[in-house]
């Protein structure tokens, strides 16, 4: 079993793109599937995350400003029967402003057909942003922010070495929607292994509540060998949740989850639980139905199923 960071789906090869520069692993977001992935840096700006993989050896860097301007060529002229752009890797939002704005004006300047650009942030790169920068990227294009939250509980970042705190994600969280752009947070059911799993459920149920973002994506936590923490559950030193165990945190997650409208996302491949709650009003729905699968009467996803 693998894991790697937030919602994501892995591009390689993708013969639609054959015309564009990619470099490694492309990383995107599901939801950006029918977007033209326009890769400006490579790899992840922070790369410590216990439970990624996805990234490791790899340097963090901005691409060329040549190769970015011809993919962007490349893409007006093969793929404008496509309406959006995902800029990857792993953090595009860290680029100095003044070369952001570069890329959003080349993106405008030569497809005005876009509708929508999106991009990952962690809480470092948007706070780095003045409301009135990420504005200013907004009138570009700018609609969508990704950011991994994991989870809400200040240990339980702390031991995946995440970086940052509860307060800080949730400042980020509110920036971002501060500014009118939309907000996708992705969260990790159990990283806080057995030891803190009630704990980490119900502070991400908080936190969600308090950054109110648009959309929710729950992810379930997939072991990969090459990381800090499967090496540390090979070694006995982090216990991974049964079936079981993964639906009551799931459940106490949404329980504490208050959002005033958005979508409440269970569905990435990961889970063995699919939920689509539109939130509030399915929300009690929703709890029934997992109610319903811990009492063994609904049918879970089984493990050969599960995929990143």
């Amino acid at each position: 079993m693998v894991f790697t960071r937030s919602t994501i789906h892995k591009e390689q090869g993708d013969k639609r793109m054959d015309g564009m520069h990619y470099e490694g692993m492309i990383i995107r977001p599901p939801s950006e599937a029918d977007s033209i992935i326009l890769q400006v840096t490579v790899g992840c700006s922070h790369n410590k995350c216990t439970f990624c993989g996805t990234y490791k050896g790899e340097r963090f860097r901005i691409k060329d400003d040549a190769v970015i301007d011809a993919d962007i060529q490349y893409a007006a002229k093969h793929l404008s029967f496509l309406r959006r752009v995902f800029l990857a890797d792993g953090d595009a939002l860290i680029i100095p402003q003044a070369r952001l704005v570069r890329i959003f004006s080349r993106i405008r300047e030569e497809m005005p057909w876009v509708r929508r650009v999106g991009l990952y942030g962690n809480a470092k790169s948007i706070l780095r942003k003045t409301p009135e920068e990420l504005e200013e990227l907004r009138d570009l294009g700018l609609g969508i922010v990704y950011l991994g939250v994991e989870s809400g509980d200040a240990q339980v970042l702390k031991d995946i070495k995440k970086g940052v705190t509860p307060e800080r994600l949730i400042e980020a969280g509110r920036r971002i929607r501060s500014v009118g752009l939309k907000l996708s947070v992705t969260v990790l059911l159990g990283v806080g292994g057995r030891e803190r799993s009630m704990n980490h459920a119900r502070a991400t149920g908080e936190l969600l509540t308090a950054m109110d973002p648009n959309y929710v994506g729950v992810l379930t936590l997939m072991l990969l060998p090459n990381t800090e923490l499967g090496q540390k559950a090979q070694e006995g030193r982090f216990e991974l949740l049964t079936q079981t165990e993964f639906l009551m945190e799931l459940r106490q997650m949404l329980h504490y989850t208050h959002m005033s409208r958005g979508l409440f996302f269970a569905n990435h491949a990961s889970n063995y639980l699919p939920l689509k709650v539109r939130m509030p009003g399915e929300k009690e729905k929703a709890l029934t139905t997992i109610d319903e699968a811990l009492q063994g009467a609904v049918r879970l996803k089984p493990e050969w199923l599960r995929a990143l």
